[in-house]
């Protein structure tokens, strides 16, 4: 079983930059893939980015990229987003996932995922 918390999250104007910063508990987080998502209030929960196992692999949203990069370290335990160049559409509440599948097209999609933090509220001022 994995444990996802996240932090990082806040207010910020637009342009600025925020990192957020998931911790895992649990021996197996070098074996999960690894992911974020966002919900805003009324609209359903969408795909930000993800990372695989070992990190070499990294899949973004079309509307993050360029702007927003997924790190983890499977030393620590943790999975990273930063997020640059932030607009006032980014603001959601951010979550972290874990997936113990394989790589592949499915990472996109929420089904995959089998652990899920509580998530981090990002506000995003115009």
């Amino acid at each position: 079983q994995v444990q996802l918390v996240e932090s990082g999250g806040g207010l910020v104007q637009a342009g600025g930059s925020l990192r957020l910063s998931c911790a895992a508990s649990g021996r197996t987080f070098s074996s999960n893939n690894m992911g974020w998502f966002r919900q805003a209030p009324g609209k359903e929960r969408e795909f930000v980015a993800a990372i695989s196992r070992s990190g070499i692999s990294r899949y973004y949203a079309d509307s993050v990229k360029d702007r927003f990069t997924i790190s983890r370290d499977n030393a620590k335990n943790t999975v990273d987003l930063q997020m640059n160049s932030l607009k006032p559409e980014d603001t959601a509440v951010y979550y972290c996932a874990a997936s113990g599948g394989p790589w592949g097209p499915t990472i996109a999609t929420i089904r995959p995922y089998d652990y899920w933090g509580q998530g981090t509220q990002v506000t995003v001022s115009s």
